[in-house]
Formats: structure tokens, sequence, C-alpha cells
């Protein structure tokens, strides 16, 4: 159909900018509208030469103008094929509303009037727009579902919302059963309704937000998990390359196990991908659904629908989505390790590693803890000058004379803080004994920030603090107190690839509580560290 039309205003007059009207055409070839260059010729019948418009070619003497009988045959054809495919275009197709009025081909309605209950197509709605006797009329965005706007008893339109019984009704209705009722005209419902649209939307846009963010931590998740289970299988790969002959069977078995892992986590994964897309695009359909039904024009329509929205399932942005998918691959190289020094029991120790292969993302007792047990150091080129290091570094106390320290620009000289000598990245899990008013104990990157807020008081640090009174978590200057009362021994386990860092009581009895955990994702090696307080101290243990 634009086809038809552009080619059809192509042929147009360049005198009158219009479709060719009775066209003719001169010995240069050009056409015009024959009263167009008539009028031109007119105008230069005393200098007695003609020339074209376009061209300037000129004619002497004054050309005998005949129409065109190619191009007034070619403009009817054009003009009759454009407004047929204008008619095709206003027919009504599937899922359209019929105009009330047409008989023989049913246009398409653009409007629909609700005193005459009726929708019109553009041709039968213009009296609506001309005749004073329907000035009054109430034209409305066209709808299939306009007997949903009569009152069913009454056969009148629906005007007033009884407040009383929830529904919409008509005037009779006011003074029949509704008679002594709350009722309110449509509009001014609407009006009221309308005003916890912007509550409702706001609750549905955080839904948003939080299912999105919850969706990109899991997916980020999924790319950790995939490269750890990788990382696992090539170390079991290599390992038993050295003993094939004795343990190819268990090798595939671990294999086995570690890929069954993978696939258990990825599974539940992606269960939660799948509900957390789902509740996405159900909030997003609620989110269209309110903003269609904020614009409608017709009040009856909005106040039969508007209590749907009401009563939609509001976002659960409370919803706790369990990211710890981690699973601890990393003991592999440990148990491989021992497998080295003991090729005799060859067998014995595969089987335990099938064994010890768990789905849970962290160990349970202090016994699997300290199979990630890792033997740390306290660094001299970082202690503040009050802090005394001793028992081959594994300790550090509070002491009243500075000491003398060569310089080193990594100490400190603001807090009395301590790092280790070397950043952690793999599993790790390590304990610390301490005494006094109060210590803290902290993983870091390392950098100059730490120089300059200390522990917990930038992204790039997290630390416990111990007191006898109370217990707190701190990162990026935010405090979170804890409740669970601390002990005077603190293991701290670190999973670097899976992003968990965990901080548990540790009793005499060797039971382990968890006190606080961290997820998310760390970018460098993390350095453990200490800050020791006046007439305090720190002892790095190692786990029996």
């Amino acid at each position: 159909m634009a086809e038809s039309c552009e080619v059809l205003h192509s042929f147009s007059c360049s005198i009158c900018l219009d479709v060719l009207k009775n066209p003719v055409t001169l010995h240069c070839g050009h056409s015009y509208c024959m009263d167009c260059i008539n009028g031109c010729f007119d105008q230069e019948d005393q200098s007695g030469i003609y020339s074209c418009p376009q061209c300037r070619h000129t004619f002497n003497p004054r050309p005998v103008l005949k129409k065109n009988t190619v191009l007034v045959d070619l403009m009817v054809k054009m003009s009759v094929r454009a407004q047929t495919n204008m008619r095709v275009k206003d027919e009504a197709g599937p899922g359209d509303v019929e105009c009330d009025f047409c008989t023989v081909r049913k246009l398409k309605a653009v409007k629909s009037c609700l005193v005459c209950l009726a929708s019109y197509c553009a041709t039968h709605l213009q009296p609506h727009y001309k005749s004073a006797a329907f000035k009054r009329h109430k034209l409305v965005e066209v709808s299939a579902s306009i007997q949903e706007k009569i009152c069913s008893k009454h056969d009148k339109l629906l005007e007033v919302y009884c407040r009383s019984d929830g529904q919409c009704i008509c005037l009779l209705c006011v003074m029949d059963e509704h008679k002594g009722h709350d009722t309110v005209s449509a509009a001014a419902e609407r009006k009221e309704k309308q005003k916890q649209f912007g509550k409702k939307k706001q609750r549905i846009q955080q839904g948003i937000q939080e299912k999105e963010k919850q969706l990109r931590q899991l997916r980020q998740k999924t790319k950790g998990l995939k490269a750890s289970s990788g990382a696992a299988v090539a170390q079991n790969e290599k390992a038993y390359a050295e003993i094939v002959l004795k343990a190819d069977k268990r090798r595939c078995a671990v294999n086995d196990l570690i890929r069954d892992q993978e696939k258990a986590a990825l599974s539940r994964t992606e269960e939660l991908v799948d509900r957390l897309e789902k509740e996405i695009s159900e909030l997003r359909k609620q989110e269209d659904q309110l903003k269609q039904l904020s614009l409608t024009e017709d009040h009856i329509n909005f106040l039969q629908h508007c209590q749907t929205i009401f009563d939609s399932t509001e976002p659960d942005v409370s919803s706790d989505v369990n990211l710890q998918l981690h699973t601890p691959f990393d003991f592999v190289t440990k148990a491989i390790s021992d497998l080295r020094d003991k090729m005799e029991s060859v067998a014995k120790c595969i089987a335990q590693i099938s064994e010890t292969i768990q789905v849970d993302p962290d160990p349970k007792t202090r016994e699997e803890f300290s199979m990630y047990s890792c033997c740390i150091a306290l660094d001299p080129n970082t202690a503040f000058e009050n802090l005394l290091l001793s028992d081959g570094n594994t300790k550090v106390t509070w002491v009243k004379n500075p000491q003398r320290y060569p310089y080193h620009p990594d100490r400190f000289t603001k807090y009395d803080q301590v790092l280790c000598t070397e950043g952690l990245s793999g599993v790790c899990y390590w304990e610390v004994e301490w005494k006094g008013p109060r210590v803290e104990v902290a993983l870091c990157y390392k950098g100059t920030e730490l120089e300059e807020s200390g522990f917990g008081y930038t992204d790039q640090s997290w630390c416990i603090s111990l007191s006898s009174s109370c217990c707190a978590f701190w990162h990026n200057e935010v405090k979170t107190r804890i409740s669970i009362p601390g002990s005077s021994t603190v293991g701290v386990y670190l999973n670097h690839k899976g992003g968990s860092l965990s901080f548990y009581s540790v009793s005499d009895s060797g039971q382990m509580v968890l006190v606080h955990r961290v997820q998310t994702t760390f970018s460098q090696p993390l350095y453990p560290g200490f800050m020791v307080s006046r007439g305090a101290s720190v002892r790095i243990i190692t786990p029996d």
C-alpha cells in the first residue's frame, strides 16, 4: 500500500506540486497539468516565446496541448489500487473490534461510545464529532467488552462505585439494593485507587531489581563453580598420571564424583535461575498491566480490573536465595600430596578421597577444617612500633615501649596492626588465641589504603572485632553487630575461589560455632592481619 501511494505521488506536476490532473506532455518530454502549463504559456504570450518550466526548452509557435491518454489511464489505475489498499487496511481482522454500523464489509472500530454502547469505525464516528446531538456522549478507547459496562439488572450504564460491596453499579442500583451504601462516582473512586498504584509499582520495581541482583549473583557463582571443578579435575588427572597402574579405576571414580557434584550444584542453580526469571517475568507482566490500566480513560474498565492488580502476589524481596554453591574440591590437592609420600597405601588413600568429597560448601567439624590447615606467620616489616612479635613470629603482644623497627614502606605507623607474610588464594583454615581488652582478626588486600583507614574501614578489608563485652563485623565502614558470644579461640576459614570467608568461635571441646560469614568475589590474594589494643595479645595456633 505504501509503495502504491509513493508511486502515485511520483506522478506530480512540478508547477502545482500536486498529482497530475488532465496530464499533457510537451515535446521535450516533461508532463504537467493542462491548466498549470496553459497558465504559464498565457504569461509568455507577450514575448511570443514559450518555454518548459523545468528544462527551459523553447517553443515557437505556442504548442498545441493534447491530453496524454497513457498517463491518464495509469493515474486512474494507481488511484484505484491505493484506495483499495486503504480499504483493506481499515478492514477488521482477527482480534480487532468491528464497527457496529458497517453492514457489507466490517471495518475496524477506532472508538467506543459509553452512551450509545456501540463501537464505530473512523467513517461512522464522524457524527459524534460534528453533530451537536452527540456532544454529551462519552468516547473511550475501543473495547470488545462494552457489554460489561452495562448493569445486568437495570440495563443501564455503570457509572457509580459501591465501596461497601466493592463493585461497579448503575444509578438505579444506588436507589435500589445499594441504598444507604457508601457510593461514589467511578471517576472519584478511580482517582483514589490510582494513588495506590505508585507504591505498588515501586514495590514491583524493587522486587525486579532484587531478583535481577540475585540472578546475577547466581550466574557469577555458577562461573566460579565451573572454574573450581575444572581445576580440581586437572589436579586429579596430574596426580593419577604418576600412579596410573594402581589407581586407574579410582581415578575415574573421583572424576565421576566431582562431575556429579558439579552437575548437582548446577542443577540447583538452574532451578533458582528459572525461578527468578519466572518471578521477574511475572513482575514485569504485572508492571505492564498496571501501566496499561493507569493510562485507560475508561473508569469502569479501570475499577473492574484494578482489584486484580491489588490482589496480585507481592514480590518477596526478602527471600534468601542460597548463593553458596562452591564445593571444596581444593582438598584434592592436599590428599594427593599425601599419596605421593605413601605409595604403598595408594588404594586406601584414593578411596578416602572419594568418601571425603561432600556436597556441602564448607566443612562441619574441626577435624574437617583441619584438612585445610595452613601455616601463617607475622611479617615484622608491617608491625606497628608498639607490637612485639615472638614465638617464631606467631605471637604478637602490645607493649608500652616502642620497638626500634627499621623503616619499611609496608609498616603501619598510625594503627596498632600487623600483617602476615603470605597472601592466601586457595582454601585455607587457621586459628588464633587472643587475650586482653580488644583485638581484631582481619583479612585484606595488600595496599596503602590500610595505612590511612585501618581494618574494616575500606572495601578491601574484612574484620572481626572481639572484646570481653561485644563482638562485631566490619567492612567498608559498615558495622554488623554479632549476638553470638565469642570465645578465646577464633577459627578463620577462607575459600578464595568460592568467595567465602567464615569466622568461627572454637570452644575448648573443639565445637565450631559460626560467628559470621561473608559471601563475595575476591579479586586479589588475602593477607591475614591483626589489630592488638593496649594490654592485648594474639597467638596463631595450629589445629590438632
